[in-house]
């Protein structure tokens, strides 16, 4: 019953801050969630002297949470499904030069150009080594797929740059995590079976393992959906493909997230091809849509939350605005540098690539990660950056993507006769 009343609180406080925001803040249902409730974790927080009991409440409450097994294990891959359901493939498989080196290559980019920036850059109240650094440059450089997609949403892009954006969010963290633990491996001196050979597998089996399980999962599905062609099986259907999908990936050992990415886009795009009444697509749609608002809704009710779980959260204001600047450089080098090397379909211009650069959020996987090591002397401090990047990510690059974008393409437009 206790995981029954905590879930209650986190619903009660969802909907009210939800609320709220709809009512006087009018920003992004998400971004609003999360704005209300890191200000109320500093409310909190600042008057912890007057009201001790109230905060240490709360923060029994958020450490009950296991983040990383809650957002990895179960939310993620229901808000991935959610998304990836509405990937048009042909939009894909026209960008997928730039998602597959920009998910592969750039994340490996990104994670050394942080690490070594947070290193070599004299940061006060920031003496990491340079191991725990480049762990904390993996950690980051995945852009997070929940709060990508639910930005895009609502911001104004071409399409080709929206694919480019999402497709990479959707499928860089499979390789993200490899890394991740890898390096985790180093940092805590258990690398002695860790060879080239053996991240080489890891990468293989992660991506490979949910590439294959995903298009079972999905084209056993979409048939099955097709026989019936009834909106109450398809939706209990699509729920067994996220729930025991996960199962079956957790047993092999293989990427669960990456695995509901494909089952996702296939069963979104077999549904085109096949005949399915307009009553269960419409059926299929609302559902995964209202899963996407709730559970987003709570997801970043938590990422505000979680601000009472730093220690000494003052003492880190500088290294935290600092760090989200050499953040942004990493990704910047990350997705400029590839485009010089490798030759894609379509020309890179500068503006696209600070629109890439801008639109690469960060959210709950990088806090995530960086929740699910353990302790050391670092953590505290990786974990307050960490919050200090996404949170900057989501409220200021997740509100002025669109602005952004739209500057940027019209004044490439407005140039083209002339440059």
């Amino acid at each position: 019953m206790e995981l029954y009343y905590t879930l209650s609180i986190l619903i009660v406080l969802a909907s009210f801050f939800a609320y709220l925001n709809v009512r006087f803040l009018k920003l992004p249902s998400t971004i609003g969630v999360m704005v209300i409730a890191m200000a109320v974790s500093i409310m909190l927080v600042a008057t912890g002297s007057i009201f001790p009991k109230t905060l240490h409440g709360l923060s029994a409450l958020i450490n009950k949470f296991d983040f990383t097994e809650l957002l990895m294990g179960a939310m993620l891959n229901f808000l991935l499904f959610a998304g990836a359901i509405h990937i048009n493939i042909k939009d894909l498989r026209e960008q997928r030069g730039p998602v597959v080196v920009f998910s592969t290559i750039s994340v490996v980019i990104s994670t050394f150009v942080v690490g070594t920036l947070v290193y070599f850059i004299p940061i006060k109240g920031l003496e990491i080594p340079y191991i725990y650094c480049l762990l904390f440059g993996a950690l980051i450089s995945p852009t997070d797929p929940v709060a990508v997609l639910s930005i895009l949403k609502q911001a104004n892009v071409r399409k080709s740059l929206e694919t480019k954006i999402a497709g990479e969010s959707l499928f860089n963290d499979g390789v993200a995590v490899v890394v991740f633990a890898v390096i985790l491996q180093l940092a805590e001196g258990n690398a002695s079976d860790l060879t080239p050979m053996h991240v080489i597998w890891l990468l293989i089996k992660e991506a490979g393992g949910a590439f294959v399980l995903g298009l079972t999962l999905g084209i056993t599905a979409s048939r099955a959906m097709r026989k019936v062609d009834d909106y109450k099986v398809s939706v209990l259907i699509t729920l067994s493909v996220v729930m025991g999908g996960y199962l079956i990936a957790r047993e092999l050992h293989i990427s669960g997230p990456l695995t509901m990415v494909f089952a996702g886009i296939m069963i979104g795009n077999l549904r085109k091809r096949f005949a399915m009444s307009a009553t269960t697509k419409d059926y299929l749609d609302k559902f995964w849509e209202l899963n996407d608002e709730i559970l987003n809704a709570i997801l970043f009710l938590i990422i505000g939350l979680d601000l009472l779980m730093i220690h000494n959260f003052n003492n880190y204001w500088i290294p935290g605005f600092i760090t989200v600047a050499l953040v942004l450089i990493g990704r910047f080098i990350s997705i400029w540098l590839p485009t010089k090397i490798i030759k894609f379909r379509e020309n890179f211009t500068k503006g696209t690539i600070k629109i890439l650069v801008w639109g690469g959020l960060r959210g709950g996987v990088s806090i995530a990660l960086a929740l699910s090591m353990h302790d050391n002397p670092y953590k505290n401090s990786l974990i307050a950056i960490t919050y200090f990047v996404v949170v900057f990510s989501i409220i200021v690059q997740g509100l002025t993507i669109g602005k952004v974008a739209t500057r940027i393409l019209q004044r490439e437009n407005a140039c083209k006769p002339n440059c």
